[in-house]
């Protein structure tokens, strides 16, 4: 006996892959870009945005997870290697982005807006595997730490900025490139890394041997590290090189390897550190202030990142509902995804256009313009907070687009997920940075005035953005129990900042919705409450391709 009708495994009404494409094919970026004075690499920008679009590099991403870096801690023969091996997928994202410029390129490119075009194309990268960026990140960072040590920085930083990826161990300066990491917190200490008790002890040639345990050092196939330790003169910043200039291994005992939530093609590890030679960097006894500057950069890719991972998660909800029907019309079209997809839109291009101000002002900074470096003071502690703990609610409510379908590891949303948290936590905790905050208005007055500044660019532009200012100018005047209010202070900063940046440069329709919505209180404790009145089809225009 025949039955008729359609064959069981015929496959209707779902979304196609979302691979072909360019990333970089995203208006909010390149305005972006644009405005912060990188124009001049969006070529360069829409090919990197094709190469992490296409579906090999998805399919990098998904082997690079799905098989973990793996500690040897010894060869066959029973030598100490403390090596870490790693998929070739890895190995393969590690290539593309470090060829892209994305580690430590931007220190040696003398044009205006290489900062940002570095900032632009992390970005990019992080949508595809955020894992891998983790090396690629603390190699930029590290350079304007090493420039305290000018011997250092003169033998190692033409290799840090190299384009060159070349992974193993062997003597720095034999290798084209190198990468480098960073070993700060102590299971006694965490973010209290004054409470640190790796000890460092000098030598009559001059380096120093290090002896401690260290509790969250990433990325420990990296060449070069630096290291707080307790010198004799207070605690202090060190430079350990896994191969010494002579080709022998330093001691760098690595103890396990974390099992983490999510960020699981990265390798993050407990080294052990005893006689371990190092070498000192900035003063003795002034390590934090000298790490410092390593920290301010990484703590902007974190807001980097996270702008990205929420991007990401956005593009994979739009374009689950422009192709899947529901009640006989495309999810795209019905009144509720509709206000969803826009609230989550909103977000996206606050929190993108945030991170790109961000690394702007990093450019012009390091270009001497005293302004911009005064307005990082405050706004990197504002928008570390912010943005990063905006990203698990966006991309939680970006997977529920998608509905049990995202739940499944096969689409790459839960891998988004389990992700989101990490730059909340990563180099300084929402606690610290809105102390952190509190500590610039108390200590730096001009990192003040270089916030108001900036905001009072949008003065008289809309009134709900001025009466928000008006309210947080009376919270930045700090009263005795400002400690106990530090999480509402920064996250109104943040607020009125991405509102003023809305305002004065994205489309009306965009800076009306925010400014109602986030800022005059006309917004529920989900996405998708925006009031009836808001111009929903401009919005979802701003979603990426």
């Amino acid at each position: 006996m025949t039955t008729s009708g359609p064959a069981t495994h015929e496959v209707t009404n779902q979304a196609p892959p979302l691979a072909g494409h360019d990333v970089a094919d995203d208006p909010v970026l390149v305005e972006a870009v644009r405005r912060e004075g990188a124009a001049w690499h969006l070529d360069d920008l829409h090919r990197l945005g094709r190469v992490v679009g296409s579906e090999e590099a998805q399919h990098w991403a998904d082997q690079a997870n799905r098989h973990e870096p793996e500690l040897r801690t010894h060869d066959r023969y029973g030598h100490r290697i403390d090596e870490v091996e790693f998929h070739p997928a890895y190995h393969s994202l590690m290539d593309m982005s470090v060829g892209a410029g994305l580690a430590g390129a931007a220190w040696a490119d003398e044009r205006p807006g290489a900062h940002v075009a570095r900032a632009a194309g992390l970005m990019l990268a992080g949508t595809v595997e955020p894992g891998h960026l983790c090396p690629v990140s603390m190699t930029y960072a590290v350079v304007p730490a090493l420039r305290h040590a000018p011997d250092l920085a003169k033998t190692y930083e033409p290799l840090l900025t190299s384009r060159v990826y070349e992974p193993g161990l062997r003597t720095p300066t034999a290798k084209a490139g190198l990468l480098a990491g960073m070993g700060m917190t102590e299971k006694q200490g965490g973010t209290d890394v004054r409470a640190n008790t790796t000890t460092a002890a000098e030598q009559p040639d001059g380096t120093w041997r290090l002896r401690g345990h260290k509790w969250f050092t990433s990325a420990p196939m990296n060449d070069l590290f630096l290291v707080l330790a307790q010198a004799p003169g207070g605690l202090s910043c060190f430079l350990v090189p896994r191969i010494l200039p002579d080709g022998t291994r330093n001691t760098f005992r690595i103890q396990r390897l974390k099992d983490k939530l999510g960020n699981r093609s990265n390798a993050s590890s407990e080294p052990e550190f005893d006689g371990t030679v190092a070498w000192l960097v900035g003063e003795a006894g002034k390590g934090v202030r000298t790490i410092i500057d390593m920290v301010t950069m990484t703590r902007l890719d974190c807001v980097l990142g996270s702008a990205s991972g929420t991007r990401a998660a956005l593009a994979q909800a739009a374009h689950h509902a422009r192709y899947r029907s529901v009640f006989g019309a495309k999810l795209i079209d019905q009144p509720l995804m509709r206000n969803v997809l826009a609230d989550l839109s909103l977000e996206s291009e606050a929190a993108t256009s945030l991170a790109l101000r961000l690394a702007g002002a990093t450019d012009r900074a390091q270009r001497g313009d005293s302004q911009e470096r005064a307005f990082l003071r405050v706004a990197t502690a504002v928008a570390k907070y912010w943005v990063c703990k905006r990203q698990p609610v966006a991309v939680a409510e970006a997977l529920e687009c998608l509905g049990g379908n995202g739940y499944d590891e096969a689409s790459g949303m839960p891998r988004l997920y389990r992700e989101a948290p990490l730059n909340g936590i990563w180099e300084g905790s929402g606690n610290v940075n809105a102390l952190d905050l509190l500590r610039a208005l108390s200590r730096e007055p001009e990192s003040l005035e270089a916030f108001r500044a900036e905001i009072e660019q949008a003065a008289g532009a809309d009134h709900r953005l001025d009466a928000a200012w008006r309210e947080l100018r009376n919270e930045l005047t700090l009263t005795e129990d400002a400690p106990l209010r530090a999480r509402r202070i920064v996250e109104r900063a943040a607020l009125v900042l991405q509102g003023a940046l809305l305002v004065r440069h994205a489309p009306s329709a965009v800076a009306d919705a925010f400014c109602g919505s986030r800022l005059a209180g006309n917004h529920g404790m989900a996405f998708g409450t925006l009031e009836s009145g808001t111009d929903f089809a401009a919005l979802l225009e701003r979603l990426p391709a």
